[in-house]
């Protein structure tokens, strides 16, 4: 019971990056890497991530992290920061035709994504409850009378 917080004192900030020209499939790829992560450890994790998306997302996390501040200013540093939510969706996918052999044209889809990230005093509590084992009677496994 000590490590539950109330939830009258979680206090959340988010930022949104939209229409940014990253798939997102390989925007999604960074922000898992840091979905539930403090914040200074995500922080590290995307300053040196190989990903070109890895430098929007650490931007976008500072920008969370001063929209934080912003509304709780008696934040004193990033550690008592957790990410709760980080959320990729698609955003426009611009349509562009290259020229192919024989008069035919080729489609090029570039598309895009909108990320979200939530930045929030209280770590966020994501144990899923495992399913029950279901009985299985003697009929069911094939067994004849």
């Amino acid at each position: 019971m000590a490590n539950q917080v109330d939830t009258a004192s979680v206090q959340s900030a988010r930022a949104v990056l939209r229409e940014i020209r990253h798939t997102p499939q390989k925007a999604r790829r960074v922000v898992n890497l840091v979905r539930g992560m403090r914040v200074d450890e995500a922080l590290a994790v995307l300053k040196f991530a190989p990903q070109s998306a890895g430098q929007d997302c650490y931007t976008l996390l500072l920008s969370a992290v001063a929209n934080y501040k912003q509304k709780h200013p008696d934040l004193r540093e990033h550690s008592e920061l957790w990410i709760t939510e980080a959320l990729v969706d698609e955003g426009i996918t611009m349509k562009r035709f290259r020229p192919r052999a024989q008069g035919r044209g080729f489609r090029i889809l570039k598309r895009a994504s909108h990320i979200t990230l939530e930045v929030s005093n209280a770590k966020k509590n994501s144990k899923v409850k495992p399913k029950a084992k279901k009985e299985v009677s003697a009929t069911e496994k094939g067994a004849t009378k």
